[in-house]
């Protein structure tokens, strides 16, 4: 019978941020003086916000201190380009649009500070999307639950009618600790075999492939 709203992942589900990403780890990496990332290394450290990306850029043993003047300049630099090839996946705004004449709600649910996530949503995906929730005071980051609930006492929507969309194994954990479906896209950030190792079991090669499991 379908459900009645999506929830959303942001990076790695819906845009490709991950060119504008390694260009501000490697920026900060670099006046640092500390060695550069290659974007496979930072594609594998994605899912847990900012913070823990750069934590697993920094080399080990580095100060406190130094790990904090690396991640101002990571967050300056992300600030001011993050849209410079950041852009949606193929096929996406059209599933969004396809789910909204449909009336599907629709929620943007990140570990992405809130500042960014929200100038994201505005460009994107206004008129789509309801809703956008980014790493914010007082709700704990995927994969705890307080986002997605959040999310769904904003739509109004109870957990059985509702379905998370994301790409790693955060996203999977997150599905399961809010207690709702889960789809995991094949175009973001993992490989297949990792997420069937955590757990995946429905799977979208394309977006078209969510609208179909969510309208079935």
């Amino acid at each position: 019978m379908g459900y009645k709203a999506v929830l959303f992942d942001l990076d790695g589900t819906l845009l490709d941020t991950l060119d504008d990403l390694t260009a501000s780890v490697n920026y900060a990496m670099d006046q640092m003086n500390w060695p550069l990332r290659d974007k496979k290394e930072v594609r594998r450290f994605l899912g847990n916000g900012i913070k823990r990306l750069m934590e697993l850029c920094s080399p080990s043993g580095i100060s406190p201190e130094e790990f904090d003047k690396a991640f101002k300049l990571f967050k300056s630099h992300y600030d001011e380009h993050n849209q410079d090839t950041t852009k949606p996946y193929d096929g996406v705004i059209e599933l969004m649009e396809k789910l909204k004449q449909h009336d599907i709600k629709m929620a943007i649910v990140s570990n992405k500070v809130a500042s960014a996530v929200a100038m994201l949503w505005e460009k994107y995906f206004d008129g789509l999307a309801q809703i956008a929730i980014g790493d914010e005071p007082g709700l704990d980051r995927k994969p705890a639950p307080d986002s997605c609930e959040l999310a769904l006492k904003r739509l109004g929507i109870e957990k059985a009618d509702a379905v998370y969309v994301g790409d790693s194994e955060v996203d999977i954990a997150t599905a399961k600790n809010t207690g709702v479906n889960c789809i995991t896209v094949l175009w973001g950030f993992r490989d297949k075999d990792f997420l069937e190792e955590q757990g995946a079991t429905c799977f979208a090669e394309t977006p078209e492939d969510i609208f179909k499991e969510v309208c079935r």
